[in-house]
């Protein structure tokens, strides 16, 4: 569990530092106040990325020039500090050359409203949902993920480059290809591994005998190297390398209609809650510990029998952060200590 957390100059917050508690953990209060920005910090500092954001420089306060974050996880220091032209990590107080000791420990799961993107959204979405939760049990997956994508940048711009040829372009296909087709094995092992979890977590959720069906969608075929060489010509057309991971997707349906097409709202909702619940039970059975859950002000809004279901599919070992703007969604007194952030605005 995270003991301790501590930020500097992050988001709103010139510094907080708080001690938390196994299990439940409150926070409450009105917009404005810092109460995601809480949770976003944890995230960072046990993952080195924002569940909110593809890009840490955001988080540093207005007029700042970075940021820094610090906690306990268990028995182990983690401290974090970053700007536009640094990233200083530390771990046990050693600062590390390489990130592989330090995210080798802490899990986190995020939940919160903005997830109804994943049925409805487009397909980044769900690709980064892949990717989050495949960078916490492989270690592999991330240095794949950042190779795949560095070759199809480069390969993109030089596609996009009237001066570029043929040859210059093909140097890239080497490292797309490699790094693509492992990339493309190791989400759709993800998928069969989320899928159940997911279909089992909607059904508690829901509570009304619908099915969720998930698969993969590659976005290149089983031989990816022979379907580059097909696309050469529609590539030259469209300056930009039309197969490849960068076009998988996941495809999310109910009682076998899509759920981007004809799922109503609570039903996306629905959805999105169980892909993240599903995220959280591969994590245990694949880590020595359970996942931090960050619980981002959702229970305002679900009934109280979807509000009873989703408590019930929390795991319930995991430390969960919870933000909220009251509490009086909640039945009777609360199941772990309430702080209340005031002052923000």
């Amino acid at each position: 569990m995270l003991t301790d957390l501590q930020l500097r100059q992050f988001r709103c917050f010139e510094t907080f530092q708080i001690a938390l508690a196994p299990g439940f953990n409150f926070f409450i209060g009105a917009n404005g106040q810092g109460k995601t920005s809480i949770l976003e910090a944890a995230c960072v500092l046990l993952r080195l990325q924002s569940q909110r954001s593809a890009s840490l420089l955001p988080l540093i306060r207005m007029g700042q020039k970075s940021f820094g974050l610090a906690g306990a996880w268990n028995d182990h220091h983690l401290a974090f500090r970053y700007s536009a032209l640094r990233r200083k990590v530390e771990f046990d107080h050693v600062v590390q050359r390489s990130t592989a000791e330090y995210l080798r420990f802490g899990r986190v799961v995020s939940l919160a409203n903005s997830d109804i993107d994943l049925p409805r959204g487009s397909g980044e979405g769900r690709r980064r949902y892949l990717d989050f939760l495949g960078s916490q049990i492989d270690a592999r997956y991330r240095p794949i993920l950042r190779a795949y994508e560095r070759a199809w940048r480069g390969r993109n711009a030089l596609l996009k480059s009237a001066k570029a040829s043929a040859r210059e372009i093909a140097a890239y296909d080497g490292p797309l290809v490699e790094k693509g087709s492992q990339l493309l094995e190791m989400r759709a092992r993800l998928t069969e591994r989320l899928a159940p979890f997911a279909a089992a977590a909607h059904r508690a959720i829901a509570g009304k005998g619908e099915s969720l069906d998930m698969k993969f969608l590659p976005g290149a075929g089983q031989d990816f190297a022979e379907e580059l060489v097909r696309s050469r010509e529609k590539e030259m057309r469209m300056r930009q390398t039309v197969v490849g991971p960068h076009r998988d997707d996941l495809a999310l349906s109910v009682q076998e209609m899509s759920a981007q097409q004809f799922a109503s709202e609570g039903q996306q909702r629905t959805i999105a809650l169980a892909l993240k619940i599903a995220q959280a039970r591969v994590l245990i059975e694949e880590a020595s510990a359970p996942p931090l859950l960050l619980v981002d002000d959702i229970f305002g809004e679900l009934d109280p029998e979807r509000r009873n279901a989703v408590f019930a599919q929390l795991p319930a070992a995991s430390q969960k952060l919870v933000t909220a703007t009251t509490m009086d969604w909640m039945a009777g007194e609360a199941p772990g200590p309430v702080i209340r952030l005031a002052g923000r605005a």
